[in-house]
């Protein structure tokens, strides 16, 4: 089932989630909501917060290639447990800031460590669009958007510019 994607500015979005405790048939289908709700936006990656579940769930597929198998990976807990020192920078968007882009330097490579559907505990290297799209997943789940890391200016226009954005929706 499509879910909706919350809209930047959305106090929810500034909230750190909760680990997960206890994987449950809920979590799962909430896993399995997420990916079809990512593929149709489209997107590569959404965090649980994103939806409105303050759970440290998050689901990225950075495949983009025509003709190359999808990867759907869903991630429950993850977290960094190493980075490189070099850096790169990707020009990031994200579903709860739709149309809006920025450069943002981060890590070029990062070990993440999560637990599977399965209940599975599983660690891989993450690097080029990989590693931006998990980092930047698990910063929602630390209340954190990509925009955090502009300088203010910056993060002030495109504020005022998803503000303006939602009074339109609102309107319909």
């Amino acid at each position: 089932m499509k879910r909706n994607i919350l809209l930047h500015p959305d106090p929810r979005l500034k909230k750190a989630a909760d680990p997960v405790a206890d994987l449950s048939d809920d979590l799962r289908a909430l896993s399995d909501d997420m990916l079809e709700t990512m593929y149709d936006a489209p997107g590569i990656g959404l965090a649980a917060p994103q939806v409105g579940v303050l759970k440290r769930l998050i689901v990225l597929d950075c495949v983009k290639e025509e003709g190359e198998l999808p990867r759907p990976l869903v991630m429950f807990n993850p977290e960094v447990v190493a980075s490189s020192d070099e850096t790169s920078v990707y020009e990031e968007g994200c579903l709860s800031i739709p149309e809006q882009y920025a450069e943002v330097t981060r890590p070029a490579e990062v070990e993440v460590r999560w637990i599977d559907r399965d209940g599975t505990e599983r660690s891989e290297t993450f690097d080029k669009l990989w590693a931006t799209c998990v980092q930047h997943e698990i910063d929602h789940l630390d209340g954190k958007l990509f925009i955090d890391y502009l300088k203010p200016l910056k993060r002030q226009m495109i504020t005022r510019k998803m503000v303006k954005m939602k009074r339109e929706l609102a309107r319909g």
